[in-house]
């Protein structure tokens, strides 16, 4: 199962999972224990699936992009226990503003459950040929966020938000492992209060600034300031 298919929200004992489900999860699982001492590469992804009872055969039918792919799961793993929580809220009695905040909040506590991996995962994510991946999950998770805030859109709109909420989650993300939650809670409303007008994140936007945003994050994630 490569990275390109769709998220799976499922726990590897969840019941009903599909085979590849569960190993990719069990893979994921072992993968985790192993890379705060291992690193994320190449070499993780040979030891979790050996850890995971599985053969190299049978990674490359699950993991064919090997540690890529395990970060693709680890994301989308982190996506649906933000959503989980977020679940909890009544999102009609939120505003705008608070939707956006809690989804934030969310999807930094999600990651935190893994903040021993998070620095060599980063430093993977920077390397040039990962650096499209990492875009795009940024974008998958903003737009996880933004479906449960109730964004209908289907014009540029929908992209606008994403694209302007990638940046916001990513720099946030960044701050919180470099400085700490409270810090990340400042830097979170500041960049909130600078885009509320719509129209003015639409007017300030460049083509580019996802990816800028995301290289600039990855940066501090992996040397902490």
């Amino acid at each position: 199962m490569s990275q390109t298919a769709e998220p799976s929200s499922q726990a590897s004992d969840q019941p009903g999972s599909s085979w590849a489900d569960s190993a990719e999860q069990r893979v994921l699982d072992e993968a985790l224990r192993l890379a705060p001492k291992a690193g994320w590469n190449a070499g993780l992804v040979s030891r979790a699936l050996a850890a995971a009872g599985l053969s190299e055969a049978e990674g490359q039918l699950l993991l064919p992009e090997g540690a890529r792919d395990l970060a693709a799961l680890l994301s989308r793993r982190h996506d649906a226990a933000a959503l989980a929580r977020l679940r909890t809220f009544d999102v009609a009695a939120l505003k705008i503003r608070q939707r956006i905040r809690e989804g934030v909040v969310a999807r930094l506590d999600a990651a935190q459950e893994h903040a021993d991996v998070l620095r060599s995962l980063a430093a993977f994510l920077a390397f040039p040929t990962n650096l499209a991946l990492a875009v795009r999950l940024t974008w998958e998770s903003a737009d996880v966020l933004w479906r449960w805030a109730g964004d209908t859109a289907t014009d540029e709109n929908h992209y606008s938000k994403r694209a302007i909420l990638s940046g916001i989650l990513v720099s946030t993300l960044a701050v919180d492992m470099a400085s700490g939650r409270a810090s990340a809670l400042s830097h979170l409303d500041a960049r909130i209060d600078n885009v509320m007008a719509f129209e003015k994140w639409k007017a300030g936007l460049k083509p580019m600034d996802v990816a800028g945003e995301v290289v600039s994050a990855l940066a501090r994630m992996r040397y902490g300031k």
